[in-house]
């Protein structure tokens, strides 16, 4: 079953858009892909490392920012603002990292939440870039892969978010398996014991959050790209930071596939029931929303992986 199991739900994410035409359907799995990725890029510092960043929305809205405004004031193709985005990313990661990793636990976070704050008073304080009225993405026609603009069907998008998805996950499961993946777990369950036995603490930490922040900047692209306008309100906020968090840690952090089921948990979820009761339910989709996750929480603190374990046990 283990075998038959990933390759036929990839046969099936692959066939879905031919079996399913409905517009939002396809916008739930585009979003459940998207936020895969970005929660399987925060396992990498997170889960792996032990870093619990609550400031990952400032590398999702570098990847936005960066290649939409080098679509609208330079004219470049998004690919090549997407690469700019998560090179930006990394880069930022580290300026980030170096004083940020001389914290540790509940320090740590409340540092990454203050710098996630700083950096979107500083884009709402910059005219060039939009300020606090955003960034319109430049509207191409007809669709074109080089533009990333299809306005006639999500299937492509689709299929874009679901090669991020896959990237994400090859990326995590190369270091799973190598010697950094090591590292980062040493590091994770005692951090003076790693230092004791050789391992450059201060190197690995950096090396987790640069392919972390890489791989969120992807993710921030091609929502600037899907959603053709962003603001600091939308790619910047705390809350995006921490329902990239919530999606991990529901699905289980520390493993491969628990952000994926994280994801595809809450994302539906927060969807249908938006949809379903949003309108006229004065916020009582919000309520089966946060009810639902702590109900996960209390009956299976290992997430959503945890339980699955349990259960293939015999």
């Amino acid at each position: 079953m283990r075998r038959l199991g990933l390759p036929l739900l990839l046969g099936a994410a692959l066939v879905f858009p031919a079996a399913v035409t409905l517009p939002f359907p396809r916008h739930v799995l585009i979003m459940i892909f998207l936020y895969g990725a970005l929660a399987v890029a925060w396992n990498i510092l997170a889960g792996y490392c032990g870093q619990i960043s609550l400031g990952h929305a400032v590398f999702f809205g570098i990847g936005a920012y960066t290649s939409t405004l080098l679509v609208a004031r330079a004219g470049l193709t998004p690919w090549a603002g997407m690469a700019a985005g998560a090179a930006l990313a990394v880069g930022v990661s580290q300026l980030i990292g170096f004083p940020v990793f001389r914290l540790r636990g509940h320090y740590f976070a409340i540092a990454t939440i203050a710098v996630g704050e700083i950096v979107q008073t500083l884009v709402i304080n910059w005219d060039w870039a939009g300020g606090a009225r955003g960034v319109f993405v430049p509207i191409k026609r007809p669709d074109s892969l080089l533009n990333f603009q299809f306005h006639q069907s999500k299937a492509v998008y689709y299929y874009i978010a679901l090669g991020l998805l896959l990237l994400s996950l090859a990326v995590a499961r190369r270091l799973e398996r190598s010697r950094h993946g090591y590292y980062f777990r040493a590091i994770r369950d005692d951090q003076e014991a790693a230092a004791s036995l050789g391992i450059h603490v201060a190197r690995e930490k950096r090396r987790a959050i640069a392919v972390s922040a890489a791989l969120t900047a992807l993710g921030g692209t091609f929502y600037a790209q899907y959603l053709l306008f962003i603001d600091p309100e939308s790619v910047f906020p705390l809350s995006l930071s921490i329902l990239i968090c919530l999606v991990a840690v529901l699905g289980g952090v520390g493993t491969l596939w628990g952000p994926v089921l994280g994801a595809a948990v809450l994302v539906p979820l927060s969807e249908y029931t938006r949809v379903w009761l949003g309108g006229g339910g004065k916020a009582l989709d919000l309520l089966i929303y946060g009810g639902l996750i702590m109900l996960i929480a209390t009956v299976q603190p290992a997430g959503l992986m945890g339980l699955v374990r349990r259960r293939a046990r015999p």
